[in-house]
């Protein structure tokens, strides 16, 4: 019921924050007399920041179409390489016309971006991608809003979850592979090539874990004393609600993605409302680049997308309850998770000092998980006044840790050889 609920509200809400953005405009745009009254610059600042407040976000775009390279202007083509109910393989594919950036491009290392499935969408790996494609061919996951998935795609467990990694692990190919696991993908990624070094099957050059819970119980955040201080029932019983039928998804199970917005916002309440206000002043002081840089940010923040019941509930219990992968008692599909099996993948850990998702040490404990790998293969840093998205994101990802991560993977990479076909990379 509380699902119908908010798309009633949704409704109704609708003419209010349409009315709201066209007043905006009138107040705001030269050509209308209303930009001449008393007072319009604030009655246009009020009135954006009730539509923004009020308006429905949709999932962004990545507009990434072109990065420039040693002089050369690079165009980007987004491709789906695998389509699953779940989950799209993406491939952001580069071409060049020049025979030496092609062969240059052609050499790179091939990196999988494993982005999160915990509320965002994979456009939240914006920044990621960009700075990743100066030197790396890049393919990211890109999740599916479970409320777009027909019951009829059957169920979604966090087993599938680790399914689908494996198979895009072994599509792109694992010998000349890097994997960059952001946030909540770092156990199910460590799961999924903990099982193919148990079967003996390739597994890629190098796995990469950024801020994520490996060991929830270490520095546990709010976010783990919520599922510890709560029974999988009370999860179960409170937070999963069955999508209306206004959408594809009509009858499944899911944790809603409007739920998980409300949990992100009360988490920093007070960080949120000075934003809004700041973005306010930045609207009467004529600081578009200030408003802007706002609008971008929660555009993407306040795009939410459902979770399916079952890998919520699974993820619930097995990585923040019962901590199986720490403990080593995670069984995939009858396979136990054994992360001491692997050895030819180096490892790569990085954590935030002011991470308030997963706490300090909860990403270092892949390392001591990985015992197979040799100590000279493994490396750790953690980034000094970085918070959970300065890991993947901003400033500090771009110019501190973004290198680190380029030499580890130059490191451990092995090129390809080229072969001269078409210019593209």
């Amino acid at each position: 019921m509380l699902y119908q609920l908010h798309e009633f509200q949704r409704a109704m809400l609708s003419p209010l924050t349409a009315w709201a953005q066209a007043a905006s405009k009138s107040f705001a745009n030269p050509a209308s007399p209303l930009a001449y009254v008393p007072g319009a610059t604030r009655l246009s600042a009020g009135y954006e920041l009730l539509y923004r407040l009020g308006k429905d976000y949709e999932k962004p775009e990545f507009n990434l179409h072109q990065i420039v390279k040693d002089g050369h202007n690079i165009p980007i083509i987004e491709q789906t390489i695998i389509e699953k109910p779940f989950c799209r393989l993406m491939r952001f594919k580069r071409f060049a016309d020049d025979s030496d950036a092609v062969i240059q491009l052609k050499d790179e290392p091939v990196v999988l971006v494993c982005a999160p499935l915990s509320g965002h969408h994979a456009t939240l790996l914006r920044d990621t991608v960009r700075t990743l494609l100066q030197d790396h061919k890049v393919y990211l996951t890109d999740w599916i809003d479970a409320r777009m998935v027909p019951l009829e795609d059957g169920e979604f467990h966090l087993d599938d979850y680790i399914a689908y990694i494996q198979e895009f692990i072994r599509h792109i190919g694992a010998k000349n592979l890097h994997v960059i696991s952001v946030c909540q993908p770092t156990v199910p990624v460590l799961a999924a090539i903990s099982l193919m070094a148990s079967r003996g099957e390739d597994t890629p050059r190098t796995m990469t874990m950024m801020g994520g819970p490996i060991d929830a119980r270490k520095s546990p955040t709010s976010v783990n004393s919520l599922a510890t201080q709560h029974s999988y029932e009370w999860f179960e019983n409170n937070v999963i609600f069955t999508v209306p039928p206004n959408y594809p998804g009509v009858g499944r199970k899911v944790y809603p993605g409007f739920l998980q917005h409300t949990g992100f916002v009360a988490m920093n309440p007070e960080r949120h409302a000075a934003s809004h206000w700041d973005f306010y002043q930045s609207l009467l002081r004529g600081d578009e680049d200030d408003a802007e840089a706002h609008r971008r940010f929660y555009d993407e923040y306040n795009a939410v997308l459902d979770m399916d019941a079952d890998y919520y509930l699974d993820t619930i219990r097995v990585v923040f309850q019962e901590f199986r992968l720490a403990e080593g008692t995670w069984d995939v599909a009858g396979e136990r998770v054994r992360p001491q099996d692997i050895t030819k993948t180096a490892l790569f850990t990085i954590e935030g000092e002011l991470d308030d998702i997963s706490g300090d040490g909860q990403t270092f404990a892949a390392h001591e998980l990985c015992t197979g790998i040799p100590e000279k293969n493994r490396r750790h840093f953690t980034a000094e006044k970085c918070g959970h998205y300065g890991i993947f994101s901003g400033r500090r990802w771009r110019t501190i840790i973004y290198p680190q991560l380029r030499d580890f993977i130059l490191e451990h990479n092995k090129a390809p050889k080229v072969v001269k076909e078409k210019a593209e990379a």
